[in-house]
Order: C-alpha cells, then sequence, then structure tokens
C-alpha cells in the first residue's frame, strides 16, 4: 500500500518557460519508512544525547567554541566564517526556472535523487500546468531546471506523471562517481546467439506489470514482529524520569508496539490480522488519550514537572 499522499506544502514558486509563468507547490513524493530507535542508557532507561565532542579531549564543546573549516589537504584546513558562508549562499527565486528540455531517457538513472510532486497553487494556473504537463507527454522530454529549495541550488528535471507533474532532484556531474576501473565487461566479452535467446526467453517468463505492492522490506517486517513478540511477553520497558521530572499521575503510556503498527497498516494483512486480538486491548487505551499523550513516539513519553 502507498504511503498516504502529503498535504503539506513545502515549496511556493512557479514554473517558468519562455514567457509561460505557472505558480505552483511542491509536495513530498516518497515517505521514510525506516525504524527508528532511539540511545537510552542500559542501566537507567534514561534517553541519551547527541553533543559535540571534542575528539582529541573527549569533553563537550560550547556552540560558539566550534568553527566551520573546510580540508584543503590532508589534515590541513580552511575556516570559513558564518558570515562568509551566509553570502554564499544562492539568492531565492522562488522560481523553477527551465532551461531546456532533453528526452527522457537521455537523463542515467544514477543521476535522480529525489522526487517530488508537483501542483498547480490557485485556479489561475490550471491551464499552464496542463498545458506543460501534456507538452512533455506528447513531446517525450523533461524540462531540465535549476531551482532553489532551503537556501540550496538543486539541478533538477520536470517529469510528466499521470495527471500532474513529478520535480526531481538531480546530481551535479561531479557527484556522480566515474565508472574507470570498474570490472565492466569489455569489447571482447561475447555472448552466443543461443546463449542470448535463451536469456530472452527466461525474460519473457518472468515478465510481468509493475506491482510495488507485492515487494516488502522484510528486515523491518521482521523487526517489527519481534518488537511485538517481546512486547507481548513483557519485555516492555518505561524510560526513566530525567533529573527534575516527573511522570504525571494517571498518565497511560501508548507502547512503542502499538505506535509501530499504525505506520505498518496494510503492509502485512496477513500478520496484521494474527495480530488484532493482541493490539486490542492498546487501541482502546489509546483511543482514551488525549491529543496530546497520543502525539507520543518512541521518544520518552510527554512528561510535566509535578507541582
Amino acid at each position: 500500500m502507498p504511503a498516504p499522499t502529503s498535504s503539506r506544502t513545502l515549496w511556493k514558486g512557479a514554473i517558468s518557460f519562455g514567457l509561460v509563468h505557472i505558480p505552483v507547490s511542491l509536495h513530498s513524493a516518497t515517505a521514510e519508512n525506516r525504524m527508528k530507535f532511539n540511545l537510552l542508557d542500559k542501566q537507567s532507561m534514561t534517553p541519551v544525547g547527541n553533543q559535540q565532542v571534542n575528539k582529541a579531549t573527549g569533553e563537550a564543546m560550547a556552540r560558539e567554541e566550534v568553527v566551520k573549516g573546510f580540508e584543503v589537504e590532508k589534515d590541513q584546513y580552511v575556516v570559513l566564517t558564518p558570515e562568509e558562508i551566509k553570502a554564499a549562499l544562492p539568492k531565492s527565486t522562488q522560481t523553477i526556472a527551465i532551461e531546456s528540455f532533453v528526452d527522457a531517457n537521455q537523463i542515467p538513472t544514477v543521476f535522480f535523487h529525489r522526487p517530488y510532486y508537483v501542483s498547480p497553487a490557485g485556479k489561475g494556473g490550471q491551464k499552464p500546468f496542463a498545458l506543460l504537463r501534456e507538452t512533455l507527454e506528447r513531446t517525450g522530454k523533461v524540462g531540465i531546471a535549476r531551482v532553489v529549495i532551503s537556501t540550496k541550488q538543486h539541478l533538477a528535471a520536470v517529469f510528466p506523471r499521470g495527471n500532474g507533474l513529478v520535480l526531481n532532484l538531480l546530481r551535479w556531474e561531479d557527484e556522480v562517481r566515474d565508472t574507470a576501473g570498474l570490472a565492466w565487461p569489455d569489447e571482447d566479452t561475447k555472448v552466443s546467439a543461443a546463449e542470448l535467446k535463451m536469456a530472452e526467453q527466461l525474460v519473457e517468463a518472468m515478465a510481468g506489470d509493475w506491482q510495488p505492492d507485492l515487494f516488502h522490506d522484510e528486515f523491518r517486517e521482521k523487526l517489527m514482529e519481534l518488537v511485538e513478540q517481546k512486547s507481548r511477553e513483557g519485555g516492555k520497558r518505561h524510560v526513566a524520569p530525567l533529573p527534575g521530572e516527573d511522570v504525571a499521575a494517571g498518565a497511560e503510556i501508548i507502547d512503542l508496539t502499538e505506535l509501530l503498527k499504525r505506520s505498518l497498516k496494510g503492509n502485512a494483512p496477513a500478520r496484521k490480522a494474527a495480530a488484532n486480538d493482541e493490539a486490542a486491548p492498546v487501541k482502546k487505551a489509546a483511543a482514551r488519550k488525549s491529543a496530546t499523550t497520543a502525539r507520543a513516539t518512541t521518544k520518552a513519553s510527554p512528561r510535566r514537572k509535578s507541582a
């Protein structure tokens, strides 16, 4: 099952090519579904945070004591001030400026980095948006553009997809590694006509339509099954309050298993059916939670200082 649609607008601006100006907004086209673990003290079960530590002395560093340096040679750095870095930042024009159109199949797959859905912003953008999408579809071209998102300039490609558009951020040329030195077959490596025919027959026998729902992250699912099993067997441990803090009296804690089950809805129907009976009590508890407590994550449960 695909991840739910994101209605959150990440960027607002316009697509421009020639004199055409199309107001649009960007929305995330992907969702990160990797399991996330919190760092905890083994004995006290208190959260362990990330600190900036001097690798030579092991001492924590204050923010004002840290500078940014670029390594130009082995152990030789040039330090840049925040003002110098700020002055070099690209100016945001809020425009996806298409500079050329190329055949879609000309872009090597290694250049693709991150996709975003593009939607027209306002009624005025509907017709020019549809015009660009239809033109790209008919010509088999994609628009190559530059865009600034969050102070960083990106190379990007605008693709037609269904009734809409996808902006796929591309890697710059110097970010794609050369293939020289790799043990790829050379021109002297030949395959016979009989071998090629059998290979083609095998491909045809295994051919089918693209069905992403048939494939699952087996590692993540096995970890989830282990988490659920240990939870049922009493393996849950509450995170200890931080010094000076206390858990509000009578507060209910929604366990990790229930939170993860919600994120996995629809991914494993067979396993979900088997887990329904076990999850029922937890779901009832979750239904009684207030809006604040229901937003609990794998981090320490929300706490209030005791009165």
